[in-house]
């Protein structure tokens, strides 16, 4: 997004917010509340900036970067800051959250950050799912890297795992024609094991029940996600916008996750509606347009996940079968070369995992303690 461009929404924001707060502040006679709603005010505006600044620097990666691991650690480090400068804003502002229209909007805030929580146990459980797939390349690279001869006994075990681990990536649904197209590419005629096996990998840590669906949850958040009316955001003295802001990030990150990682019924076409009127809305518009594409790619239509790590999975394993398959005994000095080639590539995206996955999960789990906590003493708050 070009400088002048966000300077411009940034202005037409600032404009904007001020103008209702001092609609506010007209109907206040007394200096003193006159003083608390410019303080407030400067904080609400604080807190859109930061906003916007943080997600327009995630719009501002490259292709290559997005949607890869470390990527999404930044998405979910941007959503764990704005929750923490949202939750300062509750805490400081208690005395309006009992008051109509505040205790609609932050009931609703918790109602949807409390659907989040089924996102992040089904993104962990992606997570799991692609560590099993490390798995099966970890049994791939002991089999044939640094190996002084490597002979038909390894090049056996790694094509073995090299077929589990596709089975692994496909849908899960037996009746899925891809399934039984690439089990046959692999000469695998037993295909009652092989169906036992993906299930198998399939049900390592699924904590989300069998009719879970990533879509229909993510429907759920975004529903009747709207920008509060100017007399409501001037009857909570601009909270609403707070509320509907950090909503929208909830909204997104979730979405991007599903987007990402694989999980049950990742259905992507999710609308946003959101006028650019707010800063942030044109970094995280921006964003979703670039994802969307991306999953529109003729390559990535019927990935298990956008990742970028999964597809360069999907990648070296499609390599790895090439050759493995054109593999004559005893084997030429040429086709090891090859071997070595592409068992470097694998290795590279293994190590990309191994030091990835862990800490990611670490933050999906921190985002989920951290919505927890967050409405507990919201609701506190209200109660009070």
């Amino acid at each position: 997004m070009p400088v002048t461009d966000y300077q411009g929404a940034s202005a037409s924001f600032t404009n904007f917010g001020r103008s209702l707060l001092s609609m506010r502040r007209d109907q206040v006679h007394s200096m003193e509340s006159a003083h608390e709603a410019t303080s407030q005010e400067l904080e609400l505006e604080s807190f859109q900036k930061q906003v916007a600044e943080r997600f327009n620097e995630l719009a501002s990666v490259d292709s290559d970067q997005l949607l890869s691991i470390p990527w999404i650690r930044k998405l979910l480090d941007v959503f764990l800051c704005c929750q923490e400068q949202f939750r300062s804003i509750v805490f400081n502002n208690t005395a309006y959250l009992n008051k109509a229209p505040m205790d609609r909007y932050i009931t609703d805030y918790f109602d949807r950050s409390v659907k989040g929580l089924d996102v992040c146990n089904a993104i962990r459980d992606g997570i799991e799912q692609i560590r099993q797939w490390q798995k099966q390349m970890e049994i791939v690279l002991c089999a044939l890297e640094n190996q002084r001869s490597v002979g038909e006994g390894q090049f056996r075990r790694a094509k073995k795992a090299l077929v589990d681990l596709t089975i692994g990536m496909l849908d899960e649904k037996d009746s899925n024609p891809t399934v039984n197209h690439r089990n046959r590419s692999f000469g695998r005629t037993n295909t009652q094991n092989d169906h036992k096996s993906m299930g198998h990998f399939r049900s390592l840590s699924w904590s989300v029940s069998r009719n879970w669906s990533a879509a229909k949850q993510l429907q759920a958040i975004g529903n009747n996600l709207v920008a509060p009316r100017s007399n409501e955001i001037v009857a909570s003295n601009g909270l609403s916008l707070a509320v509907f802001t950090m909503s929208y990030v909830l909204y997104f990150v979730m979405w991007a996750l599903v987007a990402a990682i694989p999980c049950q019924d990742r259905g992507l076409q999710t609308h946003f509606y959101v006028t650019r009127q707010f800063v942030w809305a044109v970094p995280i518009l921006s964003l979703h347009e670039r994802i969307l594409e991306e999953s529109k790619k003729r390559d990535r239509r019927n990935a298990c996940g956008l990742l970028k790590e999964i597809q360069e999975i999907e990648k070296c394993t499609h390599q790895m079968n090439e050759l493995i398959d054109s593999v004559n005994f005893p084997i030429t000095e040429e086709k090891d070369g090859e071997v070595k080639e592409r068992i470097h590539e694998l290795g590279l995206v293994y190590d990309g995992l191994k030091s990835g996955l862990d800490p990611l999960e670490r933050q999906v789990r921190e985002v989920f303690h951290r919505i927890v906590r967050s409405r507990t003493e919201g609701l506190d708050s209200i109660v009070r």
